[in-house]
C-alpha cells in the first residue's frame, strides 16, 4: 500500500508581487513583493513616507494596485471583497468610530455584523474597556480609542488582522495586555499584520519583520536574524558633541579590515564585526588620540532600531 501523499505547505496569508502605487505622479510603492505567514505577527516597518500604509490599505481592499497582484487568505481583495471581508479585521490608527458614539454602542455594532463574535464583556474586561463604556468616543482617551480600535478590529473572529499602531498613546499596563492579546491570537492561527513605531515591539512579538523604505523592500528576517547580521558583536560609542567629518574611515583604520564602522547620527556610531575587550581598548584609545569625549560606550548585538538607522538613514518618527 502506498504512502498517502505528502499536505502541501499552506500558502502565504498575504503575497505581494511587484506591487506599484501611485499619487499622481509620485511612486508610493515601487515594484515591492513580500510574503506574510499564517498563524503569524508580521511587523512592517518604515520610515513616514514609505509607502507601508499604501501597501497595507492595498491589502485590506481600500486600494487598487495599479501595478502588480496582490492576495489576501487566497483572495483578490478587490475582486473578491465580499468573501474576505468576513474573514479579515482592521483596526485604523484614526480609530474607525463615530466621535459621538459610546465605546459599548460602538462595540456591539461592530459585533452584530458578525456571525460569532467574540464573548463582548470578556473582551471589554481584557481590554479595559469596561470602565469607559458610556462615555463618548470623542472623550476617551488615545489609549482607550486604540484600546476600542483593536476590540473592533478582533471580534468578530478574523483569521488575519492588520493593526496599525496598536499601542500608541498607551499606558505600559495597556501596551503589555495588547502584547499578550496578539500573541494569543497567534498562537490560536491567527495572522497578525501589524505597523509600529515602536522598536521595542516590533523585536519582541514579531516572527518575521519588512523593513520598507521608498516603497521597496530593503531588508526582511526574523529580529534575531537582522539584529545579528552574521556578525559575533558591536560596539555603540556616543559622544558628547558632533564626530570630526572623518571619524566613521578614521575608527576603521584604527580598527582594522574585519568591522564595519557606521554613523548613525551627529553623535553616535556603531562597530559591526568581531568584537571584544581589545576591540573597547582601541575606541577608547582613538576618543582619546582624536580629543572625542565619550558619553557612554558599550559592547553588545545590534538593536532593531540599529539596524532600522543602518538601513534608511532615518529614525522611526513617532
Amino acid at each position: 500500500m502506498s504512502a498517502p501523499p505528502p499536505e502541501a505547505p499552506a500558502s502565504p496569508a498575504v503575497e505581494i508581487d511587484g506591487l506599484v502605487m501611485r499619487y499622481g505622479e509620485k511612486v508610493a510603492v515601487d515594484g515591492l513583493s513580500l510574503t506574510v505567514d499564517r498563524a503569524s505577527i508580521t511587523a512592517v516597518l518604515g520610515p513616514n513616507g514609505a509607502g507601508k500604509t499604501t501597501t497595507l490599505e492595498t491589502a485590506e481592499g481600500y486600494r487598487s494596485p495599479h501595478r502588480g497582484t496582490v492576495r489576501v487568505l487566497d483572495l483578490d481583495p478587490i475582486r473578491d471583497r465580499r468573501a474576505l471581508l468576513p474573514r479579515i479585521g482592521v483596526m485604523l490608527q484614526g480609530g474607525g468610530a463615530w466621535s459621538g458614539v459610546r465605546a459599548d454602542e460602538m462595540l456591539r455594532h461592530v459585533a452584530r455584523l458578525h456571525a460569532h463574535p467574540l464573548d463582548l464583556d470578556a473582551l471589554s474586561d481584557r481590554l479595559g474597556l469596561a470602565d469607559c463604556g458610556r462615555t463618548p468616543y470623542r472623550r476617551l482617551s488615545g489609549g482607550q480609542q486604540q484600546r476600542l480600535g483593536l476590540a473592533m478590529a478582533v471580534v468578530g473572529r478574523p483569521e488575519i488582522v492588520f493593526v496599525d499602531e496598536p499601542t500608541a498613546g498607551m499606558d505600559p499596563a495597556a501596551r503589555r495586555t495588547t502584547w499578550e492579546l496578539l500573541a494569543e491570537l497567534r498562537d490560536a492561527g491567527v495572522t497578525v499584520v501589524l505597523t509600529t513605531h515602536y522598536m521595542e515591539e516590533a523585536e519582541r512579538l514579531a516572527d518575521r519583520i519588512h523593513i520598507i523604505d521608498h516603497g521597496r523592500l530593503i531588508a526582511s528576517g526574523t529580529p534575531l536574524e537582522l539584529t545579528r547580521g552574521g556578525h559575533a558583536a558591536t560596539i555603540r560609542l556616543v559622544v558628547t558633541t558632533p564626530f570630526p567629518a572623518d571619524a566613521p574611515e578614521s575608527l576603521r583604520r584604527s580598527l582594522g579590515d574585519r568591522v564595519e564602522v557606521t554613523l548613525l547620527d551627529a553623535v553616535s556610531i556603531v562597530v559591526t564585526g568581531p568584537a571584544d575587550a581589545s576591540s573597547l581598548a582601541v575606541v577608547s584609545r582613538w576618543c582619546e588620540d582624536n580629543d572625542v569625549l565619550p558619553e557612554s560606550l558599550t559592547l553588545g548585538q545590534r538593536t532593531l532600531e540599529d539596524v532600522f538607522l543602518e538601513l534608511t538613514g532615518r529614525e522611526l518618527a513617532t
